[in-house]
């Protein structure tokens, strides 16, 4: 779609960066300054113009992007508008809340498109916060803190006359508030409000209004927040553009409500009881650009229902900071017109699948919905066990979603706790794996390991319920909370052993073992059925054995055994591969080749490998206990790898590994 650039300032450029990868092209470009508009529109192969209604005469362009001054929006987007053209304003998108009303209801009368900026409660920091709220991971968000330090703009902008007219309310402040209206919805009344003209004696130019202004603001669905805007506070402080939020159960941080890209540190989430931990990405993430929210407003239009949700937004917005002036200047608490701002929903996160997963073979089939990066729970760590639920409710805080839970581990009954304590992922949120130890491949003592798994964990069903091992050992009774027997009863008990002190094997065969295990998925205790630590042969004797494919498949996985014949085969089935031990391998991690790559991409040789995984669709679950690297490998699964980076990785093939 064509587009007009009214405003050709430091912003311009910004917005103009992002079109050649967007569906977006620029038809002309107005400025007041001949020279400023002529040079961006050289750039871009279009005219220039220093008048408005000329421009929108000439140019056939059916979406005004509006990037003038503050005080300059609201009348030329009114121009646009009135000129039958679609727009999108940068923020704020009036002065004046009455006035941005009206522009909303223009646009609503003539079938038109309104956006406003910012567009960053789409960018994917805020999107990863918003993921944390709608986890229920806070419970219900009861206070905020929200700072808004634009800075001393006689510092850093060359232009700052038009900063220092309106405020740090209508250029600041309206980034947290975005993003607070985005989640929550409309605000319903300002409490509280003062203002300052705090401002260095030295400097000759000051702002028209106050420099810096706090306000106790009541969310009519969510919490009450503390808003500071300042000029006066220097960006560089402590706090930019941060956000805290505490809910019943949690507390999360956002460090930037403006921020357009996303770090590992960037969001945090803190249980009640517990220290703030990262939540990095988890998966791929692009910077957001600013053209980025242009591109869907053109596309609402594109389909024939031009959208003015971000209008509506922009004007509560708007509607907002007037009434915080209001009750600056003694009015006592204000209310303010919601505008017909309402809450978007949080994008959702990956969630389980809802029916059965892995019926269906071939090139074609459908495959399990899964994060990039799993936590490993085993208990059993360099030769000893080791308790393993803070770590768990680490990974939990981190953003895990897969947790790769067995009977062998004997933790169940902690995972379940942690599960259940408040301030939890929901349910819905965690794809659960769980797996039935080799001693278990008995009909009646596969049922009565699920059982007891589940009650454990205090779930209905598994998402994913495996064989542990293909082959099968002799039952020497129940495994539940090994963790709390001794270390030689647990070992007697998981590792049988005949008068001779050999292995005591049952005569259960694969097919039989996943036969019996299909019983499971028949009564409902698991929504799909996995193997692990199985070769292909043995998984095509699964394949051919039973009513129900396996969905997942468990391997060791690592360089110096990639099995990459085994993940293709599963690949080709729409069989998933989740890799234990992605990092235990002797030596691995001194390898030079991922020394080389790690220095290149700014990552450890650990989030390497973590990586190589990600790369090529194979679920990692790593088991770590440090909390750095709890969260580093859960973010190396954001990072993908060239296809020359995997080739020097999969050359560390190590044959004694396949032995």
């Amino acid at each position: 779609m064509n587009c007009l650039f009214v405003g050709a300032g430091a912003i311009a450029p910004e917005y103009a960066a992002g079109l050649s990868e967007s569906s977006l092209s620029l038809a002309g470009v107005v400025d007041l300054d001949a020279d400023r508009a002529a040079a961006l529109a050289a750039d871009h192969g279009c005219p220039s113009f220093t008048d408005l209604e000329t421009a929108l005469e000439r140019v056939d362009a059916p979406l005004v992007v509006n990037l003038t001054s503050h005080a300059a929006h609201a009348p030329v987007t009114r121009t646009a508008l009135e000129a039958d053209r679609h727009v999108y304003s940068q923020k704020p998108l009036a002065l004046d809340a009455d006035e941005a009303r009206a522009l909303v209801s223009l646009a609503r009368d003539r079938g038109l498109a309104l956006g406003c900026a910012p567009g960053t409660p789409r960018a994917p920091s805020q999107r990863r916060a918003g993921r944390l709220l709608a986890d229920g991971r806070l419970g219900p968000v009861g206070l905020g803190y929200a700072h808004a330090h634009v800075g001393r703009v006689t510092d850093w902008h060359d232009r700052p006359d038009s900063f220092l007219e309106i405020g740090p309310l209508y250029d600041g402040a309206v980034y947290p508030l975005a993003l607070l209206v985005t989640w929550f919805g409309p605000v319903e009344r300002v409490r509280v409000a003062d203002a300052l003209d705090v401002w260095p004696e030295r400097e000759e130019r000051r702002p028209s209004t106050p420099s810096h202004v706090e306000a106790t603001l009541a969310f009519a669905a969510g919490p009450t927040v503390r808003l500071t805007a300042s000029f006066y506070a220097p960006h560089r402080s402590r706090e930019f553009y941060g956000l805290e939020l505490h809910g019943d159960d949690g507390s999360l941080y956002l460090k930037g409500t403006g921020a357009m890209g996303s770090g590992r540190d960037h969001v945090r989430f803190g249980r009640v009881g517990r220290e703030y931990v990262s939540a990095p990405p988890d998966s791929p993430t692009e910077p957001y650009e600013y053209v980025d929210a242009v591109e869907p407003l053109a596309a609402s239009v594109e389909a024939g229902s031009p959208s003015r949700a971000g209008g509506r937004r922009g004007a509560h917005v708007v509607a907002v900071c007037n009434a915080i002036e209001a009750a600056a200047e003694g009015d006592g608490p204000v209310a303010v017109d919601d505008c017909g701002a309402t809450a978007d929903p949080p994008p959702a996160p990956v969630v389980r699948p809802e029916k059965q997963i892995g019926g269906e073979t071939g090139a074609g089939a459908a495959a399990l919905r899964l994060p990039a990066v799993g936590f490993g729970c085993s208990r059993y760590r360099d030769g000893e066990y080791v308790e393993r639920a803070d770590s768990i409710a680490t990974a939990l805080d981190a953003g895990y979603r897969l947790l790769d839970s067995a009977e062998l581990y004997g933790n169940e009954h902690r995972i379940g706790e942690l599960l259940a304590a408040p301030g939890a992922p929901d349910r819905e949120r965690v794809f659960l794996l769980g797996k039935a130890w080799r001693t278990n491949h008995r009909r009646e003592h596969l049922l009565a390991a699920c059982a007891g798994s589940r009650e454990e964990l205090g779930i209905d069903a598994f998402d994913c319920y495996a064989l542990h091992w293909p082959s099968a050992l002799e039952h020497r009774g129940e495994l539940r909370r090994l963790a709390e027997k001794p270390v030689e009863r647990q070992e007697s008990l998981t590792f049988p052993e005949d008068a001779d002190g050999e292995p005591a094997t049952d005569d259960v065969s694969l097919a039989t073992a996943w036969e019996n295990l299909e019983a499971v998925h028949d009564r409902g205790w698991a929504r799909t059925l996995g193997v692990c630590n199985v070769s292909r042969a043995g998984l095509e004797t699964v394949l051919e054995a039973g009513a129900v494919d396996p969905a997942l498949v468990q391997v060791e996985r690592h360089p110096y055994r990639p099995r990459n014949d085994l993940v293709e085969f599963c690949r080709e089935r729409g069989i998933r591969v989740v890799a234990h031990s992605p990092l235990s391998a002797p030596g691995l991690l001194d390898e030079p080749v991922l020394n080389a790559i790690g220095t290149e991409r700014g990552l450890s040789p650990a989030e390497v490998v973590i990586a190589w995984n990600a790369s090529q669709g194979v679920v990692p679950i790593p088991s770590s206990t440090a909390e750095s690297h709890v969260v580093s490998n859960l973010a190396a699964g954001s990072e993908r790898l060239t296809d020359d980076e995997i080739a020097r990785i999969d050359a560390l093939r190590d044959p004694d590994f396949e032995r």
